[in-house]
């Protein structure tokens, strides 16, 4: 007689409400890509008039800016709540996440930017994981305009704020000499990509290593597989994310996160990316079934963020090699 299944983890039951909640935008994003061929003049407006609400959907899904769940739902003890002033008026909310003081990697901190769907809170089961897995600190930046941070998203804004949490990690007594890898997911890969290009040769920051997740090349090449209709109309989005142009002057070691079967950023996106890293350690880790929300709850995922991170932290250099 064959033994009953295992009942899943309350860990891993996170995890999948938190695909469930963000891939709920999923349908949202490809909406226009049914729209007939005489409807593409008014896909063409939207695309141009309304393309921030388009690429930022913090209200999706429903309550996302009023409803965050916080660290103590997920059974975390040692964390922070706070409210992160930017350099033109703007308020952001974060979670710093603590791993286990004085463990082996409790000096490595994952500065964490989610896709363009939900809110931090909707993470924490991300982060749940990158703790227990890696022993490290989490950084979670909630963008403007999303939760309950101040402003309106776009990208010259969403880089500002990313440019914050660097500068507040860096300037912050008890993460100044940590090692910071930076993280992004979809959108925010864009964002991380956008950071680390800006600010990898500043000695003021120990930026270790970059991990990517289903990213684009930019947003503009990213138009014609969410919006057919206004493929020929791409050079109109002036939200550019230009990935494609800043990852070759990437020089710290890379991860790449590949959902094969992604149904939202066409998966030669992020093998594209791959190709044109000029990294000294990049590695590419493809997930055959994992789509764009799902690749995070794939098998391996965290063991390969587990092993890079030991390979660029390593004291011993034929590690690195």
């Amino acid at each position: 007689m064959s033994s009953s299944p295992s009942p899943p983890s309350p860990i891993s039951s996170f995890l999948e409400q938190t695909v469930s909640v963000v891939s709920s935008v999923a349908g949202y994003m490809r909406l226009p890509a049914i729209a007939s061929t005489g409807f593409a003049a008014l896909v063409t407006s939207l695309l141009y008039f309304k393309q921030k609400a388009l690429i930022y959907p913090s209200s999706i899904p429903a309550n996302a800016r009023t409803d965050i769940p916080r660290p103590s739902q997920f059974d975390f003890r040692d964390y922070e709540e706070l409210i992160i002033p930017t350099n033109d008026g703007e308020k952001l909310s974060a979670f710093y996440i603590r791993g286990r003081r004085r463990g082996p990697n409790s000096n490595v901190t994952v500065l964490m930017f989610h896709g363009n769907a939900g809110n931090i809170g909707h993470r924490l089961p991300i982060a749940r994981l990158l703790i227990s897995t890696m022993g490290c600190n989490v950084f979670m930046l909630e963008y403007r305009g999303y939760g309950i941070s101040t402003g309106q998203p776009d990208e010259t804004g969403l880089n500002i704020d990313a440019q914050t949490a660097l500068d507040y990690l860096s300037d912050r007594t008890e993460t100044r000499d940590h090692v910071l890898f930076v993280y992004g997911q979809s959108l925010g890969g864009a964002v991380a990509v956008r950071l680390v290009a800006k600010n990898q040769n500043n000695p003021n920051y120990n930026i270790g290593g970059l991990i990517l997740e289903n990213t684009f090349l930019s947003m503009r090449k990213l138009i014609p597989s969410i919006i057919p209709p206004a493929k020929y109309f791409a050079l109109l989005c002036h939200q550019v994310w230009p990935s494609e142009s800043l990852i070759p002057s990437v020089k710290v070691p890379t991860l790449f996160l590949s959902g094969l079967q992604d149904e939202i950023v066409p998966p030669i996106h992020m093998k594209r990316l791959f190709d044109l890293s000029t990294a000294p350690v990049k590695i590419w880790k493809p997930f055959p079934g994992g789509d764009h929300n799902t690749s995070v709850i794939e098998e391996g995922y965290f063991e390969a963020i587990n092993d890079f991170m030991t390979r660029v932290t390593s004291d011993d250099p034929m590690e690195k090699i």
